[in-house]
Parts: C-alpha cells; structure tokens; sequence
C-alpha cells in the first residue's frame, strides 16, 4: 500500500526524508535529514548537515515528510505517537 497523506500515520516512516517544520525545542526547528529509527514517542533522524543522529520527541512538533513520490506533507507529531504496529492496529480497528 503505498504512502499518502491521509494515511501516512499509519505507515513506517523509517527511510522518508523528514523537517521539523516547529517543535517546542527551538534549537530542533529546521532540522532536516531522513528517519533512521523510531520509538514509541521519538524519531531519531540522521542530520543531513552535520551526520550525526538527533533523537526527536514526536508529541511536541510538526513535521514535513517527503514521500517516494516527491509529494509533502505536513503532519502534527501527536498523530505518530505509538509504535508503528500499534497504530496500524488502530487504524484497522477503525
């Protein structure tokens, strides 16, 4: 199935480019790379600038995702929190 903006909460985002559009942490507003690892409530993201990870609580932001098709999209971190299974599961409960 592939990734669109309306489901692209329930999809694994490990491998899409990512920027943190806000984010209560100034210091991260801006910050873009790719999605290497993902926690219940955090997004590791591998800096393109500097090359090293930044781990990202997912609650306190607003991130833009750039999907295979080059589309972007903007979602509020509070709609990825959870595991990746366990939000499928709630999207199939739906």
């Amino acid at each position: 199935m592939p990734s669109t903006k309306k489901l692209i909460a329930y999809h694994e985002l490990i491998g899409l480019k990512i920027k943190i559009a806000s984010h209560s942490d100034p210091t991260l507003v801006g910050k873009s790379g790719v999605v290497v690892d993902e926690t219940s409530n955090t997004l590791i993201i591998l800096d393109e600038d500097k090359n090293k990870k930044i781990r990202v609580p997912k609650c306190y932001g607003i991130y833009e995702f750039e999907l295979q098709s080059k589309e972007r999209i903007i979602i509020d971190g509070t709609l990825l929190l959870g595991r990746p299974e366990d939000r499928l599961k709630k999207m199939l409960r739906r």
